[in-house]
This record gives structure tokens, sequence and C-alpha cells, in this order.
């Protein structure tokens, strides 16, 4: 048998179980390939994959108003998050979440896959080009998370 085949079919992929912290969080504009700063300059987050394929993500933009108490300033809120929680599966170098709750409404009972590439302690994840409700036009995101040890 080959050497180099029989490495490869043994090589153990990285795992994304466990609780990830964000790192970095850029959405890009599908016409203008510009950045836009959609959830601030120092947004928080985190995703988890437990053992059991469930799956918490988390996402908030900076500067949320603490002490919004109008209606238009409790919903200008949920342009600021983005939340779900669901089964995860793995497809190649995507995980799917067939979502079971969510901050949008219109995601309970879809799938959502998100392209991903482990590398050491880091998480590189790349949504698919979409119509997000937080902000105008056609959008992807490009997020990086770090292994919380």
């Amino acid at each position: 048998m080959n050497e180099s085949v029989f490495a490869i079919e043994n090589e153990v992929k990285p795992s994304i179980e466990g609780a990830w912290v964000l790192e970095s969080y850029k959405v890009e504009d599908q016409a203008t390939h510009q950045f836009i700063p959609a959830m601030g300059e120092h947004p928080t987050g985190r995703v988890i994959f437990t053992s059991d394929h469930r799956i918490n993500f988390v996402l908030t933009g900076d500067n949320r108003n603490k002490n919004a108490t109008t209606d238009a300033e409790k919903a200008a809120l949920l342009d600021s998050v983005i939340a779900y929680t669901g089964k995860w599966s793995l497809k190649e170098n995507q995980w799917c979440t067939d979502v079971e709750a969510a901050w949008n409404p219109k995601w309970v009972g879809t799938q959502q896959c998100r392209e991903f590439h482990v590398h050491g302690n880091t998480l590189d994840v790349l949504t698919p080009w979409r119509q997000m409700p937080n902000w105008p036009g056609t959008t992807r995101s490009i997020i990086t998370f770090k292994k919380d040890i």
C-alpha cells in the first residue's frame, strides 16, 4: 500500500467540538465587495459545539443600548444580534445546523450551512452570500473564532 495514501486516509481532521470565542467579524457587501461595519468594530460572540451535536451560536454588536426603554430602542437591538441553536452535522468542510430556535423566526425549521476551516486553535468561518434581516443587500460574513481553552 502506498504510505502517503495511508497517511491521508488516517489523517485526524481537526474537531470543531467545544467552545469558541469570537476573534473577528466582517461582513462583505456582494455588490461593492466593501466591508460594512454591520456589528461595529468590536462585536462579541461565541459558538459552542457539543459532543451530542447541539450548537449554540450568539454574536452581538458593540455599543448596544443598555438602557433601551422605548419600543424603537428595543427593536433596534435586534439589528445587533445573531443567535440560533439546533442540531449540527458535518458535510466535508461545512457544518450545517437544523435550526430549532433563532433570533430571526424565518430561520426556524431551515438548515443553515457554513464553510469552515480549523487551523490549530483558530476556526475560520465563511457564510454563503445571503440576505440578512439585520442589514440591506446581499452579504456574506467572514468570522474568526479562537478555541476557548
